[in-house]
This record gives C-alpha cells, sequence and structure tokens, in this order.
C-alpha cells in the first residue's frame, strides 16, 4: 500500500483544497491529512474561522482523505513520514524547496496551486463585502 501524506490548516474549505486532497490521493492508496490545530495555528500567527476539531470533522467526511492527524509543531514531519511509513508527500507548490529535506525519507511532490482561489482572498473578500 503507498501512502501519501499532506498538511495544512484547511480553513474555509474550498475547492482548491478538495483538488490539492484529490490529486493527493491519486498519487497513492491511503491519504493522511495533518491538519493544523488551533494551538500551532497560533504560533504560525494565523487564526483559523474553523475550529480544529470542525476542519477535523470536514475532512474525515471527504472521500479522498483517509485519516487525518493533528499537525502541533514544525518539527513532527520526519516523525510523521516515518511512524506512518510514508511513501509520498505533497504539498501545494507555494512551498517549492520548503519541504526537500524530507527526500531522505520518502518521495517529495508539490502540486500547483489552483489558480484564482485561495482561504486568503476568500476572507480578503468577505472583509470588503463587510465594509460595502
Amino acid at each position: 500500500m503507498k501512502k501519501v501524506l499532506t498538511y495544512g490548516t484547511f480553513d474555509l474549505l474550498h475547492r482548491g483544497h478538495v483538488r490539492l486532497l484529490k490529486r493527493a490521493a491519486a498519487l497513492g492508496d491511503y491519504l493522511i491529512v495533518g491538519l493544523s490545530t488551533d494551538e500551532f495555528n497560533a504560533i504560525k500567527g494565523k487564526k483559523a474561522y474553523t475550529s480544529y476539531a470542525d476542519r477535523k470533522y470536514i475532512l474525515e467526511a471527504i472521500r479522498y482523505v483517509d485519516e487525518v492527524i493533528p499537525e502541533r509543531d514544525w518539527e513532527q514531519k520526519v516523525k510523521d513520514v516515518q511512524v506512518n511509513q510514508v511513501d509520498i508527500f505533497v504539498m501545494g507548490d507555494d512551498w517549492q524547496g520548503k519541504f526537500d529535506f524530507l527526500k531522505d525519507y520518502c518521495q517529495v511532490v508539490y502540486l500547483p496551486r489552483t489558480q484564482g482561489i485561495s482561504t486568503t482572498k476568500i476572507k480578503e473578500d468577505l472583509e470588503k463585502k463587510g465594509r460595502g
């Protein structure tokens, strides 16, 4: 069985998220999603609109996702790859090169982002509407 691992916050879920999950799942037989906890997002200076528990619930309902694990810090990736016997690590190409250190443990793939959509754009659009 070929295992694939990706990470993210997956807040305000949109088609770009679903496309990433679909393409990541297509690379193997079992997709694991490392989901940033609320506490880790705070360390990163991010605030998700949706709680960790709700984001996890939504991800688990997506047919491409087989398992969701908590992402608590930057350093856990090597351990997660090893413990879960991951074959392929996947991230969006906006992270190009940032996770190449994992090539010692598994294949690393950077997938192109979906153009025209992002959580940041959604938040900006909502803020503009609120001011309208």
